[in-house]
């Protein structure tokens, strides 16, 4: 058999949902943030489920400390692609020439996404922070937009600190380095549930960001004109994997609880709680005609973009 032929009947194959050989299955490198986060772990868990298999993909993940770093392995083309870079630092990123390209939305809203101190700490709000820590993952990351937007917003003296994910910002925190440190489910649950920490602002704190797409599906440009196809399936396999998440399969759950090294009924409220459905659908960024000015205003763009140029950025594969 010719390799065109065979190139022919792994694409109908695929088309239809039907699994192919192994031996004709893509490799495609994931940079991922924070490694157990619900929303993070959507590919992770659909690979476990052999979801992306059946789309002819081989999933390897690499596991980072925000979306900073996310975005840099993107931009580098070290990786295929991006799991959850900071909307505000693609905007950055892209206005400054860097070649990355949206995918798709990864999360929408930021009510998961939480900022703490220890029990006994005098600090009961926001505007308890002069001259203190107050925590983000890295720069790029949705947590450092959260966090540029708090200051702005509240007119907040705090001093604005990158501590990597939520188990080292834990750490700092309890030990005193921190002052203010961010988590996101289902880190965090055990703590404050035990009354060891207590929560002072929540992502939808900041206005900008409330019911707004705050972290992304990213590409390279090189990748995305040479791999399309499998971007393609890649896409089409992250959805069915969100619509099995949300399902009433119990599979489901517990393959994330599983990963995660969680108990079932904490996944169960880590989903229920924090990530609506309509949170985790990649299909539709929202918000963007107030993000794109504020991202001027935070500065993390000297200019709004133009229509045109969210165009050539944004370039969500379709459902069909």
């Amino acid at each position: 058999m010719s390799k065109f032929k065979l190139a022919l009947i792994i694409s109908a194959a695929l088309s239809i949902g039907i699994a192919v050989p192994a031996g004709a299955q893509d490799t495609l490198k994931i940079a991922a943030g924070q490694r157990g986060n619900w929303d993070t772990t959507i590919a992770e868990v659909g690979q476990r489920a052999g979801i992306f298999k059946k789309r002819g993909l081989v999933l390897e993940i690499l596991w980072t400390q925000g979306g900073g770093e996310t975005q840099q392995a993107v931009i580098s083309g070290s990786v295929d692609i991006g799991v959850a870079p900071g909307i505000m630092g693609v905007l950055s990123a892209y206005s400054k020439g860097a070649p990355v390209r949206i995918i798709g939305a990864e999360t929408t809203g930021a009510a998961d996404l939480y900022w703490y101190v220890p029990s006994a700490s005098p600090i009961k709000s926001l505007k308890d922070t002069e001259g203190k820590t107050i925590s983000y993952s890295t720069n790029g990351s949705s947590t450092h937009g959260i966090v540029t937007a708090f200051m702005k917003q509240y007119d907040l003296k705090a001093k604005p600190t990158a501590t990597g994910g939520p188990a080292p910002t834990l750490t700092q925190v309890m030990s005193g380095q921190i002052d203010v440190g961010w988590s996101a489910p289902p880190f965090g649950l055990q703590q404050l549930d035990e009354g060891k920490i207590r929560i002072i602002a929540s992502g939808n704190d900041a206005a900008v960001f409330k019911g707004q797409t705050v972290r992304l599906l990213i590409t390279n440009v090189q990748t995305l004109k040479t791999r399309k196809p499998a971007i393609e399936r890649f896409m089409k396999a992250y959805r069915e994997t969100v619509d099995w998440l949300y399902s009433d399969d119990p599979a489901a759950l517990t393959t994330y609880a599983d990963f995660v090294g969680i108990p079932v009924a904490m996944a169960k409220r880590t989903r229920d709680d924090f990530f609506p459905r309509a949170s985790v659908d990649p299909d539709k960024i929202v918000g963007l005609d107030t993000i794109v000015p504020e991202a001027v205003a935070l500065k993390f763009t000297a200019t709004p973009l133009t229509k045109e140029q969210l165009a050539e950025l944004i370039q969500i594969p379709s459902r069909q």
